[in-house]
């Protein structure tokens, strides 16, 4: 178990350098940037949800990429801007973070799941009701 809480905590160590590597944009900038999103995050919603059909581990790969790709966003912010957003808040846990993405894939399958993610960001930026 400890090995595999390693492997977790290295794969979202390496998503999050690889989104501030890549130059991610910021959500809900009034221009946004156009970059080129790398990894299985940069995958389709329909991929996305014919990879995790049945297959838990595989859709802890895209959740991993997301919580790194959101650090990422919150590293890149600038000063004075989510500087105390919680990634893990209470009233959203991981599970729930997850239930949002396979909806948002759902509903969009056309999309790109880093949209998902985007999304999600913004969902956490928002003071809860």
């Amino acid at each position: 178990m400890i090995g595999s809480d390693l492997s977790l905590r290295r794969i979202l160590v390496t998503s999050a350098l690889c989104a501030v590597a890549a130059g991610t944009l910021f959500v809900g900038q009034a221009e946004a940037q156009s970059v080129k999103i790398v990894g299985i995050g940069a995958s389709s919603c329909q991929f996305f949800l014919q990879e995790i059909n049945g297959k838990p581990e595989v859709e802890k790969n895209f959740f991993a990429w997301a919580q790194g790709y959101m650090s990422g966003l919150l590293l890149r912010a600038p000063p004075g801007k989510d500087e105390d957003l919680d990634l893990e808040p209470g009233v959203y846990p991981l599970l729930k973070q997850a239930e949002f993405l396979r909806g948002f894939c759902t509903r969009n399958p056309d999309a790109d799941f880093s949209d998902g993610v985007n999304d999600l960001y913004r969902t956490l930026r928002a003071p809860p009701s």
